[in-house]
């Protein structure tokens, strides 16, 4: 290429190549902060480049060159000036420019800072009992129920309260036997093991003192309750014979609640035993109420693919009920090595089955006795002052599979310059990314037109972000003309991670729903239309407009469908599951064990009859339903 622009106006003047230069960065998204304060200026930097026409690329299908600015004739999106590299000798993965370049490109880039990266994590979960705090009552003798005073579920009552009034000889004869000591010798080993007979057959201290007072064995006893609760099950009527050994009442202490709460796996880097959780219950609206982390489930479960995380809730008044559905938040900050930044923690010594104990140094639990372990063994900074993280913005990185790309400023050049960085990620937080390896504080990434930059690489063949060896186009396209099936085969070797804002997918769902409708009828540029429909909501950078883009170059059903829809299906489905709340209608989530060689593909659908969009008028009907994912969004609207 020319290192000179000229711009043919008719007569060519000054004035004409302002105007002509001012026109271009409109057409590319207007004026960067980065662009030229005045027209001398623009005149002074461009007069070098003043005798080559511009030419126009698409980030996504470079093969396109045309000499205006216009529409990618493939997939609609702008196009955009391509970059001329004037230091090609610079490295394999550098790319410098000129300041007017990095103006129509709208370069912007902003620094790498250090510090503790925030995250609300959101879990949602139902109330259920304390497992500790069920006491059940059985018969410890044989017995006839004669009187019930508990007749039905849901009573509360308080320890030693009656339950029932039972007959039993087994329990008349230890009575009399207990007398019989008793009388001979109030203090002697037969008098004290007939105490503890009936002790153990859950007779009150108190009733057994009052056989020994009256001196008189009863004929009739009443239960009673053992602890304060309320009676969740009843297992006998008025006049059953009962064996011992069978129960007869359930008691719960609802005093303390334990939520559970179904965490995903990318949010297990942030939770740790004893933090302190948040919640709201859809039955007391406008109140937050408080937990524990108590358990984190070793196992994922397989259907779901959450992690249930325990939380212990204190319940004094007894508001909160079991089964009651709840939204959780968890505030966490990581500091170095994953370990969570919490400064209350640091250098605390914790109780491993009761989270609220937390002591200044070692020593046993007041609840249970067991020893308490150290904070940091479960997974917190050792100090107040543990390191911060390394943290970038989530608009610079690049990701495709196993690897994320970021484009750095070289500091004190001449030109702008950026340099293609791999680096090693950590969990997101927010809108930024933990960075394990690969950038240092300070350093300076672009945030806008990375992906105009990679592009431009591509085109060079050099290494680039969809091709790091270089030497060739981005993976999936061609030169000749669209990529082919087998060609975007090859480049889904490694599987891409999507992530859709849980804010786009209300207006997602439509054209979405359009789509699978649209796969069913076999009509391959009715689902192209709707995958342009959503490029229009989601914009042209970053992994779903990718998958789209992949989508908008399929050239038969087959390639449209698989694997474009099927990961277009499945991160919407995960999304849905996490965030129902936005959802304006309920969806079915369908599931058809038959596709992708047998291994199974899932999609949505708004209502029934099934109709699957894989198979279309082959096999429309293969399938069922797996699930539905209820719309609470009008419900919960005031919870948010």
């Amino acid at each position: 290429m020319n290192k000179k622009l000229v711009f043919t106006l008719g007569g060519t003047t000054a004035a004409a190549l302002i105007v002509g230069i001012i026109i271009g960065r409109m057409i590319s998204g207007g004026t960067p902060e980065h662009a030229p304060a005045s027209a001398s200026h623009v005149v002074a930097e461009t007069a070098d480049d003043a005798e080559k026409p511009t030419v126009w690329t698409c980030s996504m299908h470079p093969q396109i060159r045309q000499p205006e600015p216009g529409q990618c004739p493939i997939c609609g999106m702008d196009l955009i000036p391509l970059v001329e590299d004037a230091g090609a000798d610079d490295g394999p993965r550098v790319l410098s420019m000129s300041e007017s370049s990095r103006a129509l490109a709208d370069i912007q880039t902003s620094e790498v800072s250090q510090e503790y990266p925030e995250a609300d994590i959101r879990l949602v979960g139902k109330l259920a009992y304390d497992e500790t705090r069920e006491k059940s009552l059985t018969a410890r003798f044989p017995a006839r129920i004669d009187e019930l005073f508990v007749n039905f579920t849901g009573i509360r009552v308080k320890a030693g309260d009656h339950l029932a009034v039972v007959y039993s000889p087994e329990l008349l004869t230890a009575q009399r036997e207990l007398l019989t000591a008793y009388r001979a010798d109030p203090d002697s080993s037969i008098t004290r093991a007939a105490r503890d007979k009936l002790q153990l057959w859950d007779l009150l201290p108190e009733q057994v003192d009052a056989i020994i007072d009256s001196g008189e064995a009863k004929a009739h006893f009443e239960l009673k309750a053992p602890i304060s609760g309320v009676v969740v099950a009843k297992n006998v009527k008025e006049g059953d014979y009962v064996k011992t050994g069978e129960p007869l009442f359930k008691i719960v202490d609802l005093s303390e609640l334990w939520a559970f709460l179904d965490a995903y796996e990318t949010d297990l880097p942030w939770l740790r035993y004893g933090q302190a959780v948040s919640f709201t219950a859809e039955a007391i609206p406008g109140e937050t109420f408080q937990g524990q982390i108590a358990f984190i489930e070793p196992e994922v479960n397989r259907k779901t693919r959450t992690i249930p995380v325990r939380v212990n809730v204190p319940n004094p008044d007894g508001r909160l009920k079991p089964g009651m559905f709840v939204r959780a938040v968890v505030k966490s900050r990581l500091a170095e090595d994953g370990k969570v930044y919490a400064p209350e923690f640091a250098g605390k010594w914790i109780s491993p089955m009761h989270p609220e104990i937390v002591k200044d140094g070692p020593g046993e639990c007041d609840v249970c006795g067991m020893d308490l372990v150290p904070a940091e063994q479960l997974g917190y900074v050792d100090n107040a002052t543990e390191s911060a993280p390394v943290v970038v913005p989530s608009s610079a990185v690049l990701r495709t599979g196993k690897r994320a790309v970021v484009y750095v400023e070289k500091p004190n050049v001449e030109r702008p310059t950026y340099e293609g960085r791999e680096i090693v990620l950590g969990p997101r937080a927010g809108d930024n990314y933990v960075v394990v390896a690969g950038l240092d504080a300070g350093e300076r990434v672009v945030t806008n037109g990375a992906f105009k930059i990679d592009s431009a690489l591509q085109i060079q063949a050099k290494p680039s972000m969809m091709n790091p060896e270089g030497g060739g186009l981005m993976p999936g396209h061609n030169h000749d003309g669209p990529a082919t099936g087998a060609n975007r085969a090859s480049a889904h070797v490694e599987t891409v991670i999507l992530e859709v804002p849980a804010r786009k997918l209300p207006a997602l769902i439509e054209p979405y729903l359009e789509m699978e409708d649209a796969l069913a009828s076999d009509d391959l540029n009715a689902a192209k239309a709707q995958a342009k429909a959503m490029m229009a909501i989601t914009g042209h950078s970053g992994s779903l407009p990718e998958l789209l883009h992949e989508m908008l170059a399929a050239e038969t059903l087959d390639a449209f469908r698989v694997p474009s829809f099927e990961k277009l299906s499945h991160v919407l489905i995960a999304t849905a599951k996490k965030t129902p709340q936005v959802l304006e209608q309920p969806l079915l989530v369908m599931v058809c064990p038959m596709v992708n060689n047998n291994t199974g593909a899932e999609w949505l659908q708004a209502t029934e009859p099934l109709r699957n969009p894989y198979f279309g008028a082959a096999m429309l009907s293969c399938g069922e339903v797996k699930e539905k994912i209820e719309s609470n969004a009008q419900d919960h609207a005031g919870h948010e």
